[in-house]
């Protein structure tokens, strides 16, 4: 194996400019009166579901590490850190970010932790550092293995993913609108992670890119902003409060207080803890499918339109 090589912590050395950038947003709305809303208990909330993210990740971040270097010490390839290694890995790595995020909205035990960067009913560049306290028990590190046992060192690997992070700060915002055709087909931009953030029934489940959106049409998850279907921000059902406590851990309760309920079978058990988000084995809840069924229910002429095109399970 080739000597390790010291990469930089990219998301430390941004935290400066993400609060110039914060700042900056905050006096274009105020100057402009539009792109956007701050309301300060909703950004101190993302501020201290942002700082806590850091504080796991400082704790924790050994466990992710040590599995990481476990794999490393496995493979016989080694692919080195020439810039061309670094360029594959940080794409590689984007697509690894795709299958992640898509099953944080498809599995429960992943939304789980995902939920609490949906949990804001704003969308700004506050929103962006509402993040997860407890991604590490979602053991979602696994999908990175893949790339360790191709030849990506460890520490390359977890680089590409601070750049990805990174990346994704900026288009947390509306005061950006649509940029030029060509980026917009290749790039994630603010307008598509404004649809990715929104609670309609048209935008649920889609747009799970980091950085490439081709990902998503790729893989038939498309689905571009409309404006005569505005995005409304947050949460199926939005949550009413901001205690960063409740917004870290309340889908981890929920999700316990279902698996242990008496009556149930195993399968039933795994489908709460396993299944799509709104899961229920009586039909009284109701999954994203179900949300667009009901919709198209009511609104037929919508069939065929982006966000309805793939068939649903009928609407009861």
């Amino acid at each position: 194996m080739t000597q390790r090589l010291t990469y930089p912590d990219v998301v430390q050395m941004a935290v400066p400019v993400f609060v110039a950038l914060i700042l900056a947003e905050f006096l274009w709305i105020a100057w402009r009166g539009r792109g956007g809303r701050y309301e300060t208990r909703d950004a101190l909330t993302s501020l201290i579901m942002g700082a806590g993210n850091v504080a796991v990740g400082i704790a924790l971040g050994f466990v992710t590490w040590r599995f990481f270097m476990w794999l490393w010490q496995l493979t016989p390839l080694d692919l080195g850190h020439g810039w061309w290694v670094v360029a594959l890995c940080f794409v590689l790595d984007d697509l690894r970010y795709y299958w992640v995020h898509r099953f944080g909205h498809r599995i429960r035990w992943v939304w789980a932790s995902h939920v609490n960067h949906h949990s804001s009913q704003h969308y700004n560049l506050t929103t962006a550092l509402r993040q997860t306290w407890t991604g590490t028990f979602t053991f979602m590190m696994i999908v990175r293995a893949p790339l360790i046992l191709l030849g990506f060192h460890p520490a390359m690997v977890l680089f590409c993913g601070g750049l990805n992070l990174i990346y994704q700060f900026w288009i947390h915002t509306e005061a950006i609108g649509k940029l030029p055709r060509w980026i917009e087909a290749v790039m994630n931009t603010p307008s598509h992670h404004r649809a990715h953030h929104g609670r309609n029934p048209r935008y649920l489940d889609c747009n799970y890119a980091g950085v490439f959106i081709v990902w998503d049409r790729m893989f038939g998850t498309f689905v571009p902003e409309l404006g005569e279907d505005r995005v409304d921000y947050g949460l199926v059902h939005n949550l009413g409060t901001f205690n960063p406590l409740r917004v870290a851990f309340h889908e981890w309760v929920g999700l316990i207080r279902d698996v242990i309920r008496p009556g149930l079978s195993l399968r039933q058990r795994l489908g709460y803890a396993f299944g799509p988000p709104g899961y229920s084995h009586d039909g009284s809840r109701d999954t994203s499918d179900r949300i667009k069924a009901q919709h198209l229910a009511r609104h037929p002429e919508d069939a065929g339109t982006p966000g309805f095109e793939a068939p649903r399970p009928p609407a009861e």
